[in-house]
This record gives C-alpha cells, structure tokens and sequence, in this order.
C-alpha cells in the first residue's frame, strides 16, 4: 500500500529537521503543506474506494449468510416431506454458501480494519496539516518582522553613513562646512581688496612718473629760451 508509506515518510519530525537546514522556513513549510494536502486527497480517495469495497463485501457475505439459513430451512421442510435426497442436496448448498459466508466476512473483516487504519492515519494526517499551517502562520509573521527590520537597519546605516553616529558629529560637520565657506568668501575678499590697492598703488606711480616727465620737459624749454 504505496500511499501508506508514503504518508509516513513525510512527517512533522522530518520537517523540523530540514527547517534547521533551511534559509527560508516559510517556503519548506509550504512544501510540506503542499505535499501533505496531496497526500491528503490521495488518502481520502484510497478511503473512499475501501469503503465502497468493504460494503460490498459486507453485502456479499450477508448474502452467503442468508443463502445458508435459507438452504437450512429448505432442507428441514423437504426431510418433513420425506424427501431425503432434496434434504440432502440443500444441506450440500448450505455448505457451499456457508463456505462463502465465512470467505467473505474474512475478507470484510480486513478490508473493515484496513479502513480504520487509514482512517486514523488520515486523522492524523489533517492534524500534522493543521499544526503545520499554524506554525506556518507564525513563521511568515517572523520573516515578515525579519524583513522590516532589515529595510530598517538598511536606512539607518545609510543615515549613519551619510550624517555621523551623533547628532554633534552632524553639527561639527555642519559647522566646518560653514566655516569653510565663509574662509572662502573672507580670501576672495582680499583678493579684490588687493587688487583695488595694487590698481591705485599703479595709478600713483603712473602719475609720479608723468609730473616728473613734464618737469623734466619744461627746464628743457627754459634752456631753450621758452617762457610758459
């Protein structure tokens, strides 16, 4: 009986040990439900076929049974008539449905007791299905915790990365970020300032040296005898 041993290979024992191999609980466990609903169905069609069997090897035998009485009141009434040779043949049939009466309450009687066994088994069965489906319940809320709280620890070491561990280390940076502008703007300040300077610094030399220039030019017309 394939579907029997079948259903006894897989078991809640056999899961827990490859739960504790497993990354992902919530998808073995999924297997396990499909492959027990499987087993499941097949059971409950293999129960099925062994109950219509066994009413109808009860019937058969109810009928042997009857058969017999009937054979047995048959032989009585014929001996009542003096009729021994009918009396006789009737008691032989007796025998014959007796004979069949008991071959077929064997039978009913296995096939009845096979029946209770995989009714137990599947009994059995849908409980390990529903324990299992509640774990599965459980298992799928703690992966779904497990997921959360890694999209939560993703952001905070991206925060962490990107702004400090403190919030001071935040500010500090903050503030020399500031402070580096304002560096910046301070230098390119003096930079203008020391360029307008350099620029009037240029123009009075300019000038110097053209009021020197025209001095020079006017004791030269003197020389000369020019008068302004």
């Amino acid at each position: 009986m394939s579907i029997m041993k079948r259903v006894r290979d897989i078991t809640v024992a056999t899961l827990n040990e490859r739960l504790e191999k497993s990354e992902d609980p919530v998808r073995m466990i999924d297997q396990f439900l499909w492959s027990t609903r499987e087993d499941i169905i097949q059971a409950e069609k293999l129960y099925q076929q062994y109950t219509a069997h066994s009413n109808h090897l009860k019937a058969q035998w109810l009928q042997a049974e009857q058969q017999k009485e009937r054979r047995e009141n048959q032989a009585l009434t014929a001996l009542k008539a003096g009729e021994e040779q009918m009396a006789r043949i009737a008691l032989h049939e007796k025998a014959s449905s007796e004979e069949r009466a008991v071959q077929y309450r064997e039978l009913y009687e296995q096939s009845r007791q096979n029946t209770v066994d995989l009714e137990d088994q599947l009994r059995e069965m849908r409980s390990e299905y529903q324990t299992v489906y509640d774990k599965r319940e459980y298992y799928a809320a703690r992966m779904e915790s497990l997921r959360l709280q890694q999209r939560l620890n993703s952001r905070y070491q991206a925060g962490f990365s990107e702004q400090g561990a403190q919030p001071g280390a935040v500010f500090r940076r903050l503030e020399d970020h500031i402070s580096g502008m304002e560096h910046e703007a301070k230098s390119l300040r003096d930079i203008r300032r020391m360029g307008q300077e350099f620029v009037t610094e240029a123009g009075h030399t300019v000038q110097s040296v053209i009021e020197r220039e025209l001095e020079q030019l006017k004791r030269k017309l003197e020389k000369e005898g020019w008068s302004s």
